[in-house]
């Protein structure tokens, strides 16, 4: 036999048992790793979260924000050339970006709606928050019915505090209920839980759904819900630990999100109003807190909102656009991929800088994962971990509407199938994808 042909015996010096007794010990550990860190769900993100008060939500609602986030766009910006003006976007990227936006605004104008029952409602009483509640479930009901919902739709309930829990409870039930007696429970759902200060709420917000999933004969765990992060205890417990990670652990998977407020959280560590913004250390410490905690869990990151609304003058529109789209842009690049909008006319911003931020760096990202994914050689060395972020981020500029499938698949020869298996692999599956 040639020396190809033989197998060469490979000497060892630890006994089979060795790895076996070193597996066993960490049994324990590969389970919680399994339980606690599942990784992303690869299922879309919005890009933003829009919130309208429970007795203001109507049928309407949806469109009459795309509609009025046109009349902006075509009164402060009606062509690409005063959109780069504004925005400092180059002439190329604006034409792109300000058709994107046109077309994303005329299409699917909101991403992820909540129909508010905490701070935006006010004090109505308890016979009027059962009929608005009752109405959003059927409101909601209906535009999944028939093809006008957002892609993401829900509440936001009052918090698990004890002044107003009971009214949060009988909210939810309301709500679900009446969404149960008009089809069953969309696939688009989402509710927020706002105002946490223990993991202890969380808790009970888990064993509220729960005895709604049996009361109604649901699978375990269909209800998931947003923990909303407005206070200071949510983020630093009184023991010095992070509660926030506490909270995710306490949802017992049901945790879907953890969306940064930006007032409620500002105020509640003193920050004065002039100074309440997505950018203050503040924020950034809480989101950094929030992103290490959610990172691995499945659990996603939202940026908070602006209150400086883009009305008035033309001059006005235009600064509040621009301290918009810098602040969402810098959430980006910080991976904070969703944000809080409070007006119509923070739409165009959003999508702008969101287009924007996906369209720049479009080719780079294309070309680096194309490459790894065929084994070539090129001016960055990138690992594995890193092909999982670029098909992420190609994923996420497609679901948005930034990117057109055609021209990712053209640029990196890869499937939506294949753009999946590296943006969300099997723990430990990770070289895989680059076989």
């Amino acid at each position: 036999m040639g020396q190809q042909g033989r197998q060469e015996k490979v000497a060892t010096s630890l006994a089979g048992a060795v790895s076996e007794g070193i597996s066993a010990s960490l049994a324990s550990v590969d389970a919680e790793l399994d339980r606690r860190y599942p990784g992303d769900p690869g299922t879309r993100q919005p890009v933003h979260t829009v919130y309208v008060p429970g007795d203001v939500f109507d049928a309407g609602t949806i469109r009459s924000w795309g509609d009025q986030a046109l009349a902006a766009l075509d009164e402060h910006a009606p062509d690409a050339e005063s959109f780069a003006a504004v925005l400092g976007l180059s002439d190329d990227l604006a034409v792109d970006v300000h058709a994107r936006v046109r077309a994303k605004l005329e299409r699917e104008p909101i991403e992820d709606l909540r129909v508010d029952f905490e701070d935006g409602y006010g004090g109505k009483d308890a016979d009027a928050e059962d009929r608005d509640a009752a109405r959003a479930a059927r409101l909601i009901a209906e535009a999944y019915r028939d093809g006008t919902a957002a892609p993401y739709m829900g509440i936001r309930m009052k918090c698990m505090e004890a002044a107003v829990r009971d009214r949060g409870i009988r909210t939810t039930d309301v709500f679900l209920t009446g969404l149960m007696e008009n089809g069953g429970l969309p696939e688009g759902l989402v509710l927020t839980l706002p105002k946490v200060t223990y993991p202890e709420q969380v808790t009970a917000f888990v064993r509220l759904l729960e005895a709604f999933e049996k009361a109604h004969g649901l699978d375990a765990g269909r209800l998931g819900f947003e923990i909303q992060i407005e206070t200071s205890q949510s983020i630093l417990a009184a023991d010095g630990t992070a509660a926030v990670a506490r909270m995710i652990g306490a949802a017992e998977g049901r945790a879907t999100g953890l969306h940064y407020g930006t007032f409620d959280y500002s105020a509640c560590l003193g920050v004065s109003a002039a100074y309440q913004a997505s950018d203050h250390p503040a924020a950034d410490h809480a989101k950094a807190i929030m992103q290490v905690a959610a990172a691995g869990t499945g659990v996603r990151v939202s940026d908070g909102s602006t209150n400086v609304l883009p009305v008035g003058s033309t001059a006005h529109v235009h600064e509040a656009w621009r301290l918009h789209y810098g602040l969402t842009r810098r959430a980006l690049a910080r991976a904070y991929y969703q944000g809080w909008d409070m007006h119509p006319g923070h739409i165009p911003t959003r999508y702008a800088a969101v287009f924007a931020f996906y369209r720049e760096g479009f080719e780079a990202a294309a070309k680096r994962l194309s490459a790894y994914a065929n084994h070539a050689a090129g001016d960055v060395m990138d690992e594995p971990a890193t092909a999982k972020a670029l098909g992420s981020y190609l994923l996420r500029g497609i679901d948005c509407g930034a990117l057109d499938t055609a021209e990712v698949d053209a640029l990196t020869g890869l499937t939506r199938a294949d753009l999946d298996r590296f943006a969300a692999p099997r723990r430990g599956d990770l070289t895989a994808t680059a076989q």
